[in-house]
């Protein structure tokens, strides 16, 4: 039983926008895109926004290609792992590339935290491995304290851009009472509630023991909206220097113009100074402004940021358009789609 009724997930969901389905939020972004999409004779205008990402970044794209762009200094360790290679060949390279535990194996295709796993031991990437049937990229595990979402966009033939959404990302944690389990205390917290169904598989045992009177127990270490992150609104960090900051980044891959760096570093003042960062991946014209999930954000004012988005990625592709970059065709955009329900069919 949960201790208020309004802890209970259908009364959580219901009373928070953030949890209603994707694309019942998204009804009115898909009728201002198919609107801009008949301006520029293609509702696939998009993939034009970012020439150096297959489909702009919205379907099918790399992560490992897009992490190759940057350089060492701005990126954790990352290893490309084909579904082929044997268990021997991967372990070989990790060693060779000096990656030790913890570390994080993702698909390099995927969305939404799907199959990112931060793992602990030798036992755990061999299970990975074990199970994947696709692709996958190995990083070093950053232990930076804190993490970021950057919205970053720049207009083609402009020097600067702009910053236009920051988000803090607080991990889902419990804080002990000295009587009640883990998985007791996550039924105090609205948004754990959700993710007791996930944290079943993750935990095990541990969701049973009881948690030391004061101690702070962080229980995923994955900054995904989906596994309980709590997105927060930083835009109160943007200004000269960051954006400043972030022209530097930027420069450093050539073809991107609009993106979402997901970073860790070592403190607020460091992001802006562009020092002690580490991009974990850069996501395109697929990612939002993920300070819209702030528990605090209106849905009306998500809604203006999303359309600000889409205006600004059709502006920019139709700037990229008339420079010579071709929109995707329909026949790619059908390839690639089969492709990923083929793809995610086998996940079912």
């Amino acid at each position: 039983m949960y201790p208020d009724i309004k802890n209970r997930p259908f009364f959580i969901k219901l009373s928070n926008w953030e949890y209603w389905p994707f694309h019942l939020i998204y009804i009115p972004i898909f009728i201002y895109w198919v609107y801009l999409g008949i301006k520029a004779r293609s509702v696939l205008f998009f993939s034009a926004a970012n020439p150096a990402i297959e489909s702009g970044g919205m379907l099918g794209e790399s992560k490992f290609n897009i992490m190759e762009m940057l350089p060492a200094e701005l990126k954790p360790k990352t290893i490309f792992i084909h579904k082929d290679f044997p268990k021997a060949k991967v372990l070989k390279l990790v060693k060779a590339n000096k990656i030790t535990f913890p570390l994080i194996a993702k698909p390099d295709i995927g969305e939404r935290g799907w199959m990112v796993e931060k793992l602990d031991n030798i036992e755990q990437l061999e299970k990975y491995i074990q199970n994947a049937y696709f692709h996958f990229i190995i990083q070093d595990f950053i232990a930076y304290p804190v993490e970021f979402a950057i919205m970053y966009y720049r207009y083609p033939g402009d020097e600067k851009g702009i910053v236009n959404s920051v988000t803090i990302k607080e991990f889902l944690s419990v804080k002990g009472d000295g009587k009640s389990t883990v998985k007791e205390l996550l039924k105090q917290n609205p948004r754990a509630v959700l993710q007791i169904p996930v944290l079943k598989d993750v935990l095990g045992k541990e969701l049973h023991k009881v948690v030391k009177k004061g101690e702070v127990r962080e229980l995923v270490s994955i900054g995904n909206h989906c596994r309980g992150t709590k997105f927060i609104n930083g835009n109160h960090l943007i200004d000269t220097q960051l954006m400043e900051a972030f022209d530097d980044v930027n420069k450093t891959t050539p073809g991107i113009f609009y993106c979402r760096y997901d970073l860790k570093c070592t403190s607020v003042e460091d992001l802006k100074n562009g020092k002690n960062i580490k991009i974990m991946e850069i996501n395109g014209v697929g990612s939002e402004p993920a300070h819209i999930y702030d528990p605090d954000f209106k849905l009306m004012d998500a809604y203006k940021a999303l359309f600000h988005q889409w205006k600004t990625i059709y502006e920019i592709s139709r700037i990229n358009r008339k420079k010579g970059i071709t929109y995707m065709t329909m026949k790619e955009a059908r390839q690639t789609i089969r492709f990923l329900m083929n793809y995610k069919k086998r996940a079912a």
